[in-house]
């Protein structure tokens, strides 16, 4: 965080979200979405740029890190993907943001997808990290080979009690193996986990987690009030709004689609750009990953003015 960040918080039905703001008041706006267990620190460096672009760059905690609170006790602490997605269009709305460009991986992504299938009104357009990041419920119970599920372990962990407390005493040292697990040739430094490590240390962290890796399997009950929009993901429709895909193709937790995958999933693919990083592309990649953002919004000039010529 440098010095010029501003943190501030917008209150919404549920919570009060904490966010980072980067850039000039009133320029075009852009939402960067952080994924587990990282936290706005991946977007320090395409914040940067971005904001020298004379964009206005909001990077939100997401429900159970940093300093995002719930209001309520009673609140189910939901990790569910139509929750994540609600979470971005109230911001969206109570800051009155004309039409974001919103971009996001692993959570974030989902995060940001899921607000493009449902609310395509309120954004310029999508930059998503493995593409068409949607769980399928249905087929939730499906199993994967064997090299997949394995990588799968602290989603299966997460399913037992003993996964939960296990979180709940040891979320550092979790967290850093999945860093160290997903992006295996990102060398991040001891100081750079650190400024994330606080972040996963809100009240809600756990709750919100195992909720998440349960609800996904069909383990948890979504909370009601999401219930309308977990019915319209359902059937898994397109997304029209202009995207570009990013895929990493050194995860060390899935391999990346074809491209031609992305393409059937989203109708105005402008690109999918396949870069030789892990899980954290704007983290490790943020020169090329603040690329696409700003490429979404140029794309977006272009069309507007095709359609009034």
């Amino acid at each position: 965080m440098t010095s010029l960040t501003r943190i501030e918080t917008v209150t919404t039905n549920d919570l009060d979200i904490a966010y980072e703001r980067h850039g000039r008041p009133g320029a075009p706006p852009v939402i960067l979405l952080h994924g587990f267990p990282y936290d706005v620190r991946s977007y320090d460096e395409v914040a940067r740029i971005l904001a020298a672009a004379d964009a206005e760059v909001f990077v939100p905690y997401l429900r159970g890190f940093g300093p995002t609170r719930f209001r309520r006790p009673t609140t189910i602490r939901s990790g569910q993907q139509a929750a994540l997605a609600r979470d971005l269009i109230a911001m969206i709305e109570a800051l009155g943001l004309n039409r974001p460009v919103v971009a996001g991986y692993d959570w974030g992504g989902r995060a940001a997808t899921v607000t493009a299938m449902l609310r395509p009104d309120l954004i310029t357009g999508l930059v998503s990290v493995d593409g068409y990041n949607v769980h399928d419920l249905a087929n939730s119970d499906a199993p994967t080979p064997p090299d997949q599920e394995r990588k799968l372990w602290y989603n299966y962990y997460l399913h037992s009690e003993r996964g939960r407390r296990g979180l709940e005493q040891h979320r550092e040292a979790f967290a850093r193996l999945l860093w160290e697990e997903w992006s295996p040739g990102w060398d991040f430094t001891d100081r750079e986990f650190a400024a994330t490590a606080p972040s996963l240390h809100n009240a809600d962290f756990v709750a919100v987690a195992v909720h998440s890796y349960r609800h996904r399997f069909q383990l948890a009950t979504g909370a009601p009030e999401y219930q309308a929009d977990e019915d319209r993901i359902a059937p898994l429709p397109r997304i029209q709004v202009p995207t570009i895909a990013v895929s990493a193709l050194d995860d060390g937790l899935r391999a990346p689609k074809p491209t031609a995958e992305h393409a059937a999933r989203f109708p105005n693919l402008i690109d999918d750009i396949r870069l030789r990083v892990g899980h954290n592309p704007p983290q490790e990649a943020p020169g090329e990953f603040a690329d696409a953002v700003a490429r979404i919004r140029f794309t977006h000039r272009i069309l507007r003015r095709r359609s009034t010529e």
